[in-house]
């Protein structure tokens, strides 16, 4: 009529996984199996991945015989591997999702660049470079394009860096509509 079952101590579960005994195996996952699941869930957004994340531990507790470095009581060794296990997946996960939102913002710019207007704007910059005075020409071309520094620039051209930066200021105001094509220089 009624059977009986009699609940097994850890420690008597474990010995029966340790002398290879299928049956102790299967009482450690029907007795730990939706505690550690609801655990992990603690940690996730998700029931199934937290199903997932006990499952695939207790395969490696099998495949691994991680078992047999325990003695005694299991539930707090199975209770903190799963923590840390469902930790690590969702931050993995999360690093994921982060890589993906960081993929999709890439492909938008790329997307809304249009390399012709790019270049029609290099051209169009070069040209109101040209027009530039001479010093103030020398002194952007200098900083811009070879990405020297202001100090560098006085020595080379024989100013004061309070000069460059008046020369440079001045280029820029000059230039202001083609900034948007100095940022992108600049950025290349």
């Amino acid at each position: 009529m009624y059977e009986y079952v009699m609940k097994l101590s850890d420690s008597q579960i474990l010995e029966k996984i340790k002398h290879n005994e299928a049956t102790g195996y299967k009482q450690l996952f029907d007795h730990y199996y939706m505690p550690l699941s609801i655990y992990a869930l603690k940690y996730c957004d998700s029931f199934e991945l937290a199903e997932d994340i006990v499952q695939d531990f207790f395969v490696k507790l099998w495949d691994e015989k991680l078992y047999q470095k325990l003695d005694g009581t299991i539930g707090p060794y199975l209770f903190k591997a799963i923590k840390n296990n469902t930790l690590k997946r969702v931050k993995k996960n999360a690093q994921y999702k982060f890589e993906d939102l960081e993929n999709k913002i890439n492909e938008l710019i790329v997307d809304t660049i249009d390399i012709d207007s790019i270049e029609q704007e290099k051209v169009k910059l070069y040209r109101e470079i040209e027009t530039l005075p001479l010093k103030s020409k020398e002194v952007f071309k200098a900083i811009v394009l070879e990405n020297l520094k202001y100090k560098e620039v006085a020595e080379l051209l024989n100013i004061s860096v309070n000069t460059v930066k008046t020369h440079y200021s001045r280029a820029l105001k000059q230039l202001r509509n083609s900034l948007n094509v100095v940022i992108i220089l600049l950025l290349v």
